[in-house]
């Protein structure tokens, strides 16, 4: 059986596309660049997602561990998600991507 690692493609931006290249994942590390959320908060705050693919996003995202899950013991139970030390290396590129997007937004409305 192979490891995670030789399951990764051979091109480096393909695996970074692989890990983060769908758009709830972007958002989700977009909403956990700013502070650790809690599930509820996720949902409501990603207009459409469902309860499902935000389930799967986080378990796959936090199997990468670019996430981590951090559950409080209190009744009820607090779970909360933020950006794993390896997470937050992907802020320079999630910083990137609001810098050319503000760029580009004052491109086409100018």
């Amino acid at each position: 059986m192979k490891t995670k690692a030789e399951l990764l493609p051979e091109c480096p931006v393909a695996t970074t596309v692989q890990l983060i290249g769908n758009k709830w994942k972007l958002l989700i590390i977009r909403n956990l660049r700013t502070r650790p959320w809690r599930f509820n908060e996720l949902q409501k705050n990603l207009d459409g997602i469902s309860q499902k693919v935000l389930t799967d996003n986080l378990r796959a995202m936090e199997a990468d561990g670019l996430i981590t899950r951090t559950v409080y013991a209190e009744v009820p139970p607090r779970v909360e998600y933020s950006l794993s030390e390896l997470g937050e290396t992907m802020r320079p590129i999630l910083d990137a991507m609001e810098e050319w997007g503000n760029s580009y937004k004052s491109a086409v409305h100018s």
